[in-house]
């Protein structure tokens, strides 16, 4: 995105300065990175927070594998996979593509939003169901530390109070099975950065080009093998990595659509406009209203070459930063929209009303259509040209 500056040539002092435009954009985005920041503080803070512990079974036999003491895919690894490496890599795209500052913006809002609000949500379903770690396996054994010979009760199941491990922060692990949160947050990472990927190349332009898709799915890739590697560790159940796979790329997508157009957009690659309001007008750069005819709509953040449809500036109350796209509203405002139908009568009661009123049926209603003539024995016959039909009948 281009700087912010003052067109015309109208006098600087009947202006608002740069600065003063330039804050009220970062204000209006700072209810998003307040809930961003917070939705983190609570994914860190239910970390340490006491959940449920299920009873469990001495004697599952669910998984009979053996413990990987060092994990495939560590947590110090985890972060690196589903931020660090996303925030270094959609800069790259940004530059080969839009070069646009604020779609950087939107790209970085959006992973961060994705994943705080996918590590919060882990978090709380993973205290609140509490389901023990694959059974007969080390992980959870070696936490619990039953007494030797103990054996579950004859009816029923073992509860934690079994156990002998004195650590509590391992045996809080322990009940934090489902579900996976190295899974939901790999898929909630790469996710977004594969929708960001997509949008950028324009994966669904209806041309099928294999090489897009390919790139597009590489991240979904990688995450599928950091979920994978919690089952070869035996820390999860493979319900457990599913659901977290379902939970991270659901929130990805949910996060990537609040900053971007659906990936069939054919303005897919743009971001969409700031929260600019008329008033903003004299101050920050707006789209042209007089679009080209241009149909390549993979182009810079200048926005030429680019062309939009008509009528989408006409009457809104917000405008457009160069190289975004204006974000979709409706005609008419859901307050009013709420409003009418709270006072509206139901359809039967206008009906009888209406009846009541005029002595006949309301227009509009079934006794009030017409009877349809008989198009057939009444319609002309279809006469087509000798050159295109050549059977020297008319049709029938």
């Amino acid at each position: 995105m281009k700087g912010f500056s003052l067109r015309g040539s109208d006098s600087l002092s009947r202006r608002p300065p740069v600065s003063a435009a330039r804050r009220r954009l970062l204000i209006s985005y700072a209810p998003d990175w307040i809930i961003t920041i917070v939705l983190a503080a609570i994914f860190f803070s239910l970390d340490k927070v006491e959940g449920y512990r299920r009873v469990f079974s001495l004697e599952d036999t669910s998984y009979n594998g053996s413990y990987a003491v060092h994990e495939r895919v560590p947590d110090v690894a985890l972060y690196f996979i589903c931020f660090v490496a996303p925030v270094l890599l959609q800069p790259v795209v940004n530059v080969l593509t839009v070069r646009s500052w604020w779609d950087l913006h939107n790209a970085t809002l959006g992973l961060i939003f994705g994943l705080a609000l996918t590590g919060s949500v882990t978090q709380f379903v993973k205290i609140t169901v509490g389901r023990p770690r694959p059974g007969r396996t080390l992980d959870f054994l070696d936490r619990c530390k039953p007494p030797a010979g103990a054996t579950d009760p004859e009816f029923g199941a073992t509860s934690w109070t079994i156990c002998t491990q004195t650590d509590n922060l391992i045996m809080r692990d322990g009940f934090r099975s489902f579900f996976s949160g190295h899974s939901s947050l790999s898929f909630a990472g790469l996710g977004f950065f594969s929708f960001y990927l997509a949008g950028k190349m324009h994966l669904f332009d209806k041309r099928g080009q294999t090489l897009k898709g390919w790139l597009a799915l590489a991240p979904f890739s990688a995450a599928s093998l950091v979920a994978i590697s919690r089952t070869m560790d035996y820390r999860h159940h493979w319900q457990d990595v599913l659901v977290g796979a379902i939970v991270g790329t659901v929130f990805a997508f949910f996060s990537y659509r609040q900053y971007y157009p659906p990936l069939e957009s054919e303005y897919s690659h743009r971001p969409y406009s700031p929260r600019i309001k008329r008033e903003d007008e004299e101050t920050l750069p707006t789209h042209v209203h007089n679009h080209s005819n241009s149909n390549y709509p993979f182009v810079g953040s200048s926005g030429q070459g680019q062309s939009l449809p008509q009528g989408r500036h006409d009457g809104g109350e917000e405008y457009e930063l160069e190289g975004t796209v204006l974000r979709p509203h409706p005609a008419e405002s859901l307050e009013n929209m709420w409003r009418r139908d709270e006072n509206a009568p139901p359809v039967q009661e206008r009906s009888m009303n209406l009846e009541a009123k005029y002595g006949r049926p309301p227009a509009g209603s079934l006794s009030e259509i017409p009877a349809l003539p008989n198009i057939r024995s009444e319609s002309p016959r279809l006469q087509l040209p000798a050159h295109v039909y050549h059977g020297g009948d008319d049709l029938p």
